[in-house]
């Protein structure tokens, strides 16, 4: 009787990180930790530390779930329009894809776990300062947006590279009221290559097929696949020159060891696969490179700590 009970619970429990895509969430925190290490040189004090991390959690986890609400009615079409063509085998699909439009999780529980973590999020943003807290309601807004032009403008992947770069720019403020514009420039132009090139273009690639079906604007849709396959490779190209290059406008010291390990990440999480999708331009190529470049912040991040 014992495990009946808790088999239920932990459907319930992954139905709910699936409709957050926390696997790639938690890849997702090392955004704000590698940008306020960084800019500091050294880690803020242990109570910033904690509560960011606590904070960034719930910011990723809510704005995830956001996303999942705003598509439902594409979602829905999408999954009565025909099987899927895209992989299976991508971090956001770990656990299982939409389950609200799936219908295995109620729209109310969703909307309620997406209400609980915005406010973990907002009241840590707050604690933390509160430009921190008008980021994230400005993350969130930006993302409803997204959402809502998907069958609108192509142009949409420049809001959600907006979207991505709030974390870590939030973070920065959090460890310091009054940080370099230069510096954050450098950063959101960074993040924005980063999500662009190795985030949304091979996510929408991998769709494709769905997307023409509903009239979605996507850049694949727009370009087709050989412009599409160049200006991705041209994002990760210099997302991968401008990662390397951020101890030039960070106010620390960071070793030199940092831009050649940022520059092998780069190599290995973005031109690597970004040339696979050049060559080959498949969904599967597409996934090989989604996934790849999710655990590019993850390289960085380690980069960073090997050189303050």
């Amino acid at each position: 009787m014992e495990n009946r009970a808790v088999e239920p619970l932990g459907r319930n429990l992954k139905l709910f990180l699936a409709l957050s895509r926390t696997p790639h969430a938690l890849l997702d925190i090392a955004t704000p930790a590698l940008s306020a290490l960084i800019w500091l040189g050294t880690f803020p004090p242990a109570w910033i530390v904690l509560l960011g991390l606590v904070t960034a959690f719930g910011g990723y986890t809510a704005v995830y779930a956001l996303n999942d609400l705003m598509d439902l009615k594409s979602d829905r079409e999408r999954l009565a329009s025909g099987p899927s063509t895209g992989p299976r085998s991508d971090v956001d699909a770990l656990f299982v894809r939409h389950p609200i439009a799936q219908g295995l999780l109620p729209l109310k529980h969703g909307l309620l776990w997406a209400l609980g973590w915005s406010a973990v999020a907002l009241g840590g943003a707050l604690l933390l300062r509160p430009v921190c807290a008008m980021i994230f309601l400005a993350a969130c807004f930006l993302e409803a947006i997204y959402c809502r032009l998907f069958q609108v403008s192509s142009f949409r992947t420049l809001v959600s590279g907006g979207v991505k770069s709030s974390g870590a720019v939030a973070a920065i403020f959090a460890v310091d009221p009054q940080p370099d514009p230069l510096f954050l420039i450098h950063l959101f132009l960074w993040l924005c290559l980063w999500e662009i090139g190795g985030q949304n273009i091979p996510n929408d690639w991998a769709d494709l097929e769905e997307d023409l079906r509903l009239r979605g604007k996507t850049i694949p849709a727009a370009l087709g696949k050989d412009k599409t396959a160049k200006l991705a490779l041209g994002c990760l190209t210099i997302a991968t020159i401008l990662g390397a290059m951020l101890p030039i406008t960070s106010k620390a010291t960071i070793g030199s060891i940092y831009f050649v390990a940022s520059l092998t990440s780069g190599a290995v999480c973005l031109l690597f696969p970004g040339k696979m999708l050049a060559k080959e331009k498949t969904p599967a190529a597409a996934g090989t490179l989604f996934n790849r470049a999710s655990y590019y912040p993850v390289c960085i991040l380690a980069s960073v700590l090997m050189a303050i």
